[in-house]
């Protein structure tokens, strides 16, 4: 399903999704019209990888090299090109005095590959590729394709000058054809900026990287783009965000057998959660807002919330879905050439795992439980076009991205989220999930469903951060300075389960996750990694 952008693009902002972006002393644009080149050959022709050339390159921009994707996924791909902006402090050679240009021609090409056996009677259908050499103090961004051992012409791709780019990374596996296809090993590869989260500046290009005999840590010979804008222009401003989360914000399902539902931070302020201090073992009432819980700091140990004593304290962990909202922290991704809208959910309370081994369920009674879970997703959001590219489920430790063509959507744009039944993780597709060893039968279920319980993220939200703005911009509340723990931690005496288990665990504890051992009280989502770096996955 591809998303429409228009209700975005008619509020006024400095540079958010009018398809070009200012990256210093760059200007990158998206094309996404590309000519045929060369196909992998494979028995399962959805199976195999097509290798592109951008075309339709608007006058002035250069190609920074080529595109490629798998056959068994959507046409939507891109690559980026470029043109110099004429800069006042041009960088100069200190030995010359010369201005150095930012984008120039190669010095020739490397083979670097090619699936023809070294016959010249059977080059029809081959495909060779290609790394461009740059020119002293510039980087290669891509590799080339051709259907001829003859090498491109120079003027076809551009380097970049080394200081406009940062170390990039290869991220997943495109291609891989092994020695049985091929004489030679050669792979294939997505690539990501190396530093990223909302403080990296790196920029992907969209291009792939390409060896034979790449090896983990190594550093790849071509980089990616460098945003060294310091506004950032191309981020939605505050009217563009609200737009942007009334137009794509997701409807969170959760299970219909779910007993521990979500609430607001207030409510559960307001019903009786407490703040303990090591040593003191009586708890102290929190202020509505939090302005009272102690701010800054680290996770130190020294205070954490717990539920209410007495007759409130089932009330409390039940939750309360009505004054349930979403929490949204909005920061630049991938350079600022992307947008992450971070949605976060609260729950008061975690319920008991189920564990599945085999065929045979396992409810594992306390097991699994903690007091305050904080749990999220988050929407990313192309900032050339305004659109929903990919959401990000969050999964206990891990997570996954899904592109938005393979999301399921209740209204228009606005996906479906899925939270799992007890452990309140995120889900793209209804089902049942196991957290461990799928192959071993062994782990955690995840089971979720739609039900008449959710929550709409477009209109029931808080948006409690983004930092771009500025100073004051956004309001943020008290208790999202709270870096310790928001429940006491439990440790749990695994011995109580039935032997079979017990067995089990001890010969592949390391499939397990760590929930079946004990539980720490989870920390608030500005302590949490992904506040200022990238998401896991």
């Amino acid at each position: 399903m591809c998303s429409d952008a228009s209700p975005v693009l008619l509020l006024d902002g400095q540079g958010f999704a009018l398809g070009k972006i200012n990256l210093g002393e760059l200007e990158a644009v998206k094309v996404s019209r590309f000519k045929f080149i060369w196909s992998s050959n494979t028995q399962d022709e959805k199976k195999g990888v097509t290798f592109y050339k951008p075309i339709g390159i608007p006058d002035g921009f250069y190609s920074l090299g080529y595109y490629c994707q798998s056959n068994d996924q959507p046409f939507r791909g891109f690559v980026l090109v470029a043109r110099e902006i004429p800069s006042k402090s041009e960088s100069t050679h200190i030995s010359t005095g010369i201005a150095s240009p930012a984008l120039r021609e190669p010095v020739d090409y490397t083979l670097i590959w090619s699936s023809n056996d070294g016959s010249e009677e059977r080059l029809q259908g081959c495909g060779f590729f290609w790394l461009p050499q740059p020119p002293e103090g510039y980087k290669s961004i891509g590799y080339l394709v051709t259907c001829s051992p003859k090498k491109p012409k120079l003027d076809k791709v551009r380097c970049v000058r080394a200081d406009l780019t940062e170390r990039c990374e290869n991220y997943q596996v495109i291609l891989d054809v092994g020695t049985r296809f091929s004489e030679f090993p050669f792979q294939v590869w997505s690539t990501r900026p190396s530093h990223r989260g909302m403080l990296g500046r790196g920029v992907s290009v969209w291009t792939f990287s390409c060896n034979s005999c790449w090896v983990p840590g190594q550093e790849l010979p071509i980089a990616c783009l460098k945003n060294l804008d310091p506004t950032l222009h191309a981020m939605p401003n505050c009217d563009q965000i609200h737009a942007l989360i009334n137009h794509y914000g997701p409807t969170v399902f959760f299970h219909p057998d779910e007993i521990y539902m979500p609430s607001s931070v207030s409510w559960f302020f307001e019903n009786g959660a407490l703040l303990f201090r090591k040593g003191d073992s009586v708890g102290q009432s929190i202020d509505v807002d939090g302005s009272n819980l102690p701010s800054g700091g680290r996770n130190d140990g020294e205070f954490w919330i717990d539920l209410p004593s007495g007759d409130r304290k089932n009330t409390v962990k039940s939750g309360n879905l009505g004054s349930a909202k979403l929490y949204v922290h909005v920061k630049p991704a991938l350079g600022g050439t992307f947008t992450d809208i971070a949605m976060w959910i609260f729950c008061p309370f975690n319920g008991p795992a189920t564990l599945k081994v085999g065929v045979m369920n396992y409810s594992l009674s306390k097991i699994g439980q903690h007091v305050g879970d904080w749990e999220h997703f988050t929407l990313r959001i192309c900032n050339f076009t305004g659109e929903l590219w990919s959401i990000y489920f969050s999964q206990h430790s891990g997570g996954v991205w899904v592109n938005a063509y393979d999301l399921e959507y209740i209204q228009g744009n606005k996906a479906i989220v899925y939270s799992s039944k007890n452990g309140h993780a995120t889900f793209p597709h209804p089902g049942t999930y196991i957290q461990g060893s799928g192959k071993l039968g062994l782990g955690i279920r995840n089971d979720v469903a739609r039900s008449n319980f959710f929550v709409d993220s477009s209109t029931r939200y808080e948006l409690v951060a983004a930092e771009y703005l500025g100073d004051g911009v956004v309001f943020e509340p008290g208790w999202l300075q709270f870096m310790r723990k928001w429940g006491p931690t439990i440790v749990y005496d695994v011995s109580i389960l039935p032997l079979v288990l017990r067995y089990s665990m001890a010969n592949i504890s390391i499939k397990l996750p760590v929930e079946l051992y004990g539980e720490e009280g989870p920390t608030g989502p500005k302590e949490k990694n992904n506040w200022v770096g990238d998401e896991r996955g």
